[in-house]
């Protein structure tokens, strides 16, 4: 077990109790890991309390440069698989909460039906904080709007409309369908997914500003906001194919499409598994990808 890796986990999980679980060890044996990183390195790197844990000054300094060495080493272990072949791996994504509910379960089965042995790890995230994950290498890739970042090679995969979202018995309920105008007058409920916002983006473009009243995160507490009548929304479709909420969505005038794509830094340093995933990607929605060759020897 790399110690390096220990530490990470450590950090994630939150205690030593679950980091050991995670990984196989014991508790006493992981201890003794972040023991030896520290007399390698000759200071504290965690403190432990009632509380939980923590990390020293010192921990803060030195904690990009050993996420650097345990995402090295995973590299190198992949690296190892892959000159064996693609028997195994794990595939680390970055993606946000409709991908990961309504898409990517789908994906993720029909892949492993053909490999069986690899391991899917999730990590939840907006546009903004997951291209910083692809970047730090804590993911391999990431889910984004292309047009959302930079600095990272992105392909793009499907095109996502974004609805209206009402309470059910909201004046606008009624129409066939919602003006951006008529939109921009009510109490709005935001997505915020980082650096870019598609639906800001469109009331910009058309010269409107919508009435915040709040910002948030997560797809599902919005829904649940507008159904206590908090206001209304803007949210992509692939999220309000299957909800249980009792509100109303409407089309949108002009309509409003966001680009569902994928973000890496350098496809051929992408670990094999996640190389052999992201073609399997492109293969699949290869309509609007402009990758549709990619070689993953």
């Amino acid at each position: 077990m790399n110690c390096y890796h220990a530490f990470m986990t450590i950090l994630e999980t939150g205690s030593f109790t679950k980091a050991a679980e995670e990984l196989g060890y014991t508790q006493s044996a992981i201890s003794q890991m972040v023991h030896s990183l520290e007399k390698e390195l000759a200071t504290t790197l965690l403190l432990r309390s009632r509380k939980g844990i923590a990390l020293t000054p010192d921990g803060e300094e030195l904690l990009p440069y050993i996420r650097r060495l345990a995402n090295s080493h995973r590299e190198l272990m992949e690296k190892q698989k892959e000159m064996r072949g693609l028997q195994s791996g794990i595939i680390r994504i970055g993606v946000f909460s409709s991908v990961s509910c309504h898409w990517l379960p789908g994906l993720m089965k029909d892949f492993k039906n053909q490999y069986p042995s690899v391991v899917f790890e999730l990590h939840q995230g907006e546009y903004t904080s997951i291209a910083k994950l692809v970047r730090d290498g804590s993911v391999d890739f990431g889910f984004v709007n292309p047009y959302a970042v930079s600095e990272l090679n992105t392909i793009a995969l499907k095109h996502d409309e974004m609805l209206a979202v009402l309470p059910y018995n909201h004046p606008l309920s009624a129409c066939e369908q919602v003006s951006l105008a008529e939109l921009s007058s009510e109490p709005f409920i935001l997505l915020d997914e980082g650096q870019l916002c598609e639906p800001l983006e469109y009331f910009k473009k058309n010269k409107l500003q919508p009435n915040i009243h709040y910002r948030v995160h997560d797809d599902y507490t919005i829904m649940s906001m507008i159904e206590k009548g908090l206001g209304i929304s803007i949210l992509p479709e692939l999220i309000l194919n299957r909800i249980s909420y009792n509100l109303v969505t409407k089309k949108i005038s002009p309509a409003i499409v966001r680009t569902i794509g994928i973000a890496f830094k350098n496809f051929k340093t992408v670990p094999i598994a996640s190389r052999y995933f992201i073609s399997f990607l492109v293969k699949q929605y290869g309509d609007i990808s402009e990758h549709k060759n990619l070689q993953v020897m």
